[in-house]
């Protein structure tokens, strides 16, 4: 018989060894003096059956073993008496009882079933092969006690046992949704930073590239040593833009959803369409007077311009390009079209331009559309609602 051994504490220690000594106080005097039973044998038997009780905490085959040797000596050498149970007295009977319940308690259903099962069994065989000849019939009353009483108290302790089963699953599952709440903050955080980043330098690099590249047209006096230290400022512009997407990849977690940073708003898109400028880029930029915005609007605005302007100096270097800013119907309008006639493939990798845009159009409850012009260029129109996230 294999049965589970659960690492007891220290209480189920305390109350099992408690109960041991108690079994054994009780049990001695009460066997010797009203069952007659002989003083060192009722001792004996008392010493094993306390002892099996904190025993079978740990070791509930030798416990087992230890709580039916005391139950047999005590039956066997027991005088009949038709006033008094038997095969098993009243302090036995308990002792056995609780026994019974410690193993549902403590084991699986299958180690508690079989104990009980080997228990009234094992009366049963005491009563059937005493020499004295009382029998079965003699015996009824007092099987039919301890069955259906150790009976009882096994259903309630492996009742108790599966409750305690399932409170203990529910702490643990809590324990796994907070720990994924702390995995899905982290990767919530590292998205975040990965557009930040995408954001703030790709448009930088971009703008570097594009200065370093249009350098040796604007510049038309520029020795060939400085076209070339210009040629190399731009090879490492691109390459630098190559690694960050390869950084940008490790870091972003498309399937998640950021809450936005304190960014550049609507103040600084001027600056954002003068730097532009400078890398060759006309920009045209309109604003209407702007009533006070929200933080997350003006953000997400301002990342919107700065991402299309980026794409223009990236994919169409040269053309012109128009941004619109209009506030009206308590909504914020984002318009950016490029004339180029045709599209000059970017040879790095797409990045997470249009997804950063539709990210932050769809945490604002808002609208966007992209894509390229019928008559060449490319549009990208964003509404935003003022009045915050949706």
């Amino acid at each position: 018989m294999r049965m589970r051994r659960p690492s007891p504490t220290l209480l189920w220690w305390f109350v099992t060894g408690s109960l041991g000594v108690v079994v054994l106080v009780v049990s001695v005097p009460i066997q010797a003096s009203v069952y007659d039973v002989p003083l060192l044998v009722t001792f004996v038997a008392a010493t094993a059956q306390g002892v099996a009780i904190p025993l079978c905490l740990s070791r509930p085959v030798e416990a087992t073993a230890l709580q039916f040797a005391g139950v047999a000596a005590t039956g066997i050498l027991m005088p009949f008496d038709p006033e008094l149970t038997w095969p098993l007295t009243i302090p036995g009977m308990i002792t056995l009882i609780i026994f019974v319940g410690l193993i549902g308690a403590r084991h699986t259903w299958r180690a508690a079933l079989i104990v009980w099962w080997a228990s009234a069994l094992l009366l049963i065989l005491i009563a059937i092969l005493d020499p004295r000849g009382p029998g079965v019939e003699n015996a009824d009353v007092t099987l039919i006690i301890y069955t259906t009483d150790s009976a009882l108290l096994l259903i309630a302790a492996m009742v108790v046992r599966h409750w305690s089963g399932i409170r203990r699953q529910l702490a643990e599952a809590r324990r796994d949704v907070a720990v994924e709440q702390s995995q899905r903050a982290v990767a919530e955080e590292r998205t975040r930073i990965a557009r930040e980043l995408h954001d703030v330098v790709a448009h930088s690099m971009s703008v570097i590239h594009m200065q370093a590249t249009s350098a040796s047209y604007r510049l038309k006096n520029a020795d060939p040593e400085s076209k070339a230290e210009f040629a190399k400022i731009a090879a490492g512009a691109r390459s630098a833009m190559r690694e960050m997407r390869q950084l940008l990849s490790v870091l972003r977690d498309e399937s998640s959803d950021t809450t936005l940073a304190p960014v550049p708003g609507l103040n600084r898109i001027e600056d954002l369409a003068a730097s532009t400028r400078e890398a060759g880029v006309p920009v045209g930029l309109m604003m209407s007077d702007m009533p006070e915005i929200p933080d997350t609007v003006g953000a997400a605005a301002y990342r919107i311009v700065q991402e299309s302007l980026s794409n223009v100096i990236r994919h169409a270097p040269g053309a012109a390009a128009d941004v619109s800013v209009i506030f009206d119907d308590d909504a914020l309008s984002i318009l950016v079209l490029n004339d180029a006639t045709e599209k000059k493939a970017d040879p790095s990798p797409g990045g997470h331009g249009i997804h950063g845009m539709r990210e932050r159009v769809r945490m604002l409850g808002g609208s966007l559309e992209t894509g390229p012009l019928p008559e060449g260029g490319y549009r990208v129109a964003a509404r935003l609602p003022v009045g915050g996230e949706a």
